[in-house]
């Protein structure tokens, strides 16, 4: 999922396909399209297991992750990326992604597809050598491999996923020099940032995505490792990924601090006059912050270093120049 409301659950995927039209291009695209495993000489396993293998470096990828082509851009192999997810031409990313991209910002990049849709005709219309999904869409995976086009699944459950991502995305775009020089920068930040709070109290928080107050993640997630690496506990008992809670259980779990995802409709002010949450501490002592945006706080890239950094900074009453600070972030990774 990728929008501002985002937390790791997929719906179910749709999709268009045309069969007749389809059938057109059955025998161009296997004959084109298919890794001969006897000439592979780049090969890369994907989160569902499986191996991908490439005869060269791929150049025609479509990506419709929004998170993975976010990767893509930070090893400036974008010129390879020929289409994209619909969601980077709307919404908070879709100027950040202008700015990165001229062919984005005229809106010239084909987007055949998102996490909840993908039409088949337009992905084989661009004779791509490569597409990035999620591993969960597997109706439409299983669509795309008929016509041997090599699908990289995606999913991603923590940072060390992200890691993997970029040295495989390093890999089948002969960007793996790169990809390596920012997974080593971004391990040590984490570490460098853990490091400061390992003989302090931890501070408990409370993590809000913005489907609702009550919709939180447990301790298998990027959002329980966001707290761990900014010294928080999460006080959220569940091994669940994502959760709803009843408001009164955030009640009694009594966080110290409250984070809320981005959020248009719920602004941390609301939280602390909250018939029930004004009673907790967080907003007893006003510790309610929002992370101030999707693509500056993406948990499932690189970029989930700047996230940790303001949780620590607001869980310890640390100041620091925001703006500053991630202006020298996206320096070092786009």
């Amino acid at each position: 999922m990728e929008s501002s409301g985002r937390s790791k659950s997929y719906p179910f995927i749709f999709l268009a396909i045309l069969l007749p039209v389809i059938g057109l291009f059955t025998t161009g695209c296997t004959s084109k399209n298919k890794p001969a495993s006897s000439e592979a000489s780049i090969t890369v396993t994907d989160f569902r297991g499986k191996e991908i293998a490439l005869a060269k470096p791929a150049n025609r990828v479509i990506c419709l992750i929004e998170s993975a082509l976010s990767g893509i851009y930070m090893l400036n192999a974008q010129e390879y990326v020929v289409g994209v997810p619909s969601d980077v031409y709307r919404g908070s990313v879709a100027k950040r992604y202008a700015s990165l991209d001229n062919r984005l910002a005229n809106g010239l990049l084909p987007s055949p597809g998102n996490w909840d849709f993908i039409s088949i005709e337009q992905i084989i219309a661009l004779h791509p050598d490569l597409v990035i999904l999620w591993a969960s869409q597997t109706e439409a995976i299983a669509n795309i491999e008929r016509f041997d086009i090599p699908v990289y699944a995606v999913m991603i459950h923590s940072i060390e996923d992200v890691y993997k991502e970029m040295a495989d995305f390093g890999t089948l775009l002969n960007r793996r020099v790169r990809a390596d020089s920012l997974v080593s920068f971004t391990r040590n930040n984490l570490k460098q940032i853990s490091n400061q709070k390992k003989e302090k109290e931890a501070v408990r928080g409370y993590f809000m995505w913005a489907q609702g107050i009550n919709h939180t993640s447990g301790k298998n997630s990027t959002v329980n490792q966001l707290f761990e690496f900014a010294g928080i506990e999460n006080v959220v008992d569940s091994e669940m990924e994502h959760l709803t809670v009843n408001i009164e259980k955030v009640l009694e779990w009594n966080p110290d601090i409250i984070i809320m995802w981005q959020n248009d409709k719920l602004m941390p002010e609301d939280v602390i006059s909250h018939p029930i949450l004004k009673n907790t501490k967080a907003a007893q002592l006003k510790q309610v912050y929002m992370l101030p945006g999707v693509f500056d706080c993406d948990l499932w890239t690189l970029k989930m270093q700047h996230a940790v950094k303001l949780v620590s900074n607001w869980a310890y009453g640390e100041s620091f120049n925001q703006e500053e600070e991630l202006e020298k972030l996206m320096e070092v990774l786009y």
